[in-house]
């Protein structure tokens, strides 16, 4: 019997996900005026959730999350894809995201500290 179940190895994944995710809102912030720059984006929530409708614990074991260049994004005059108000929207959602995730994380892992009588 494994310590932890696939539940808590996806939200340390997602965990990390979203810190991997707020480098790179960081990063297109810091280049918004650099010409030419690509927007950064990482999208873990994808593979996670491919990984949990399969049911593998091998599968949520392997998903990395990845920075990427958001394709999609539109261009500026300049050849820039930032647009500084969806950064800031989309760092205060990832924000909020990754303190749920880690008040979750928390509290498992207290319950899970109860149950072995320590602390």
């Amino acid at each position: 019997m494994d310590l932890f179940d696939t539940t808590q190895i996806g939200l340390e994944r997602a965990l990390s996900g979203a810190a991997l995710r707020q480098e790179a809102i960081a990063t297109n912030l810091a280049n918004v005026n650099t010409p030419g720059y690509r927007r950064q984006d990482v999208n873990f929530a994808d593979a996670l959730q491919r990984a949990f409708s399969v049911g593998s614990r091998s599968m949520v074991e392997e998903v990395a999350p990845a920075v990427a260049v958001d394709s999609t994004a539109p261009i500026r005059a300049d050849g820039s894809t930032v647009d500084v108000d969806k950064e800031a929207a989309t760092q205060a959602e990832n924000g909020l995201q990754y303190q749920a995730l880690s008040a979750v994380i928390k509290s498992r892992t207290a319950i899970l500290r109860s149950a072995m009588g320590v602390g």
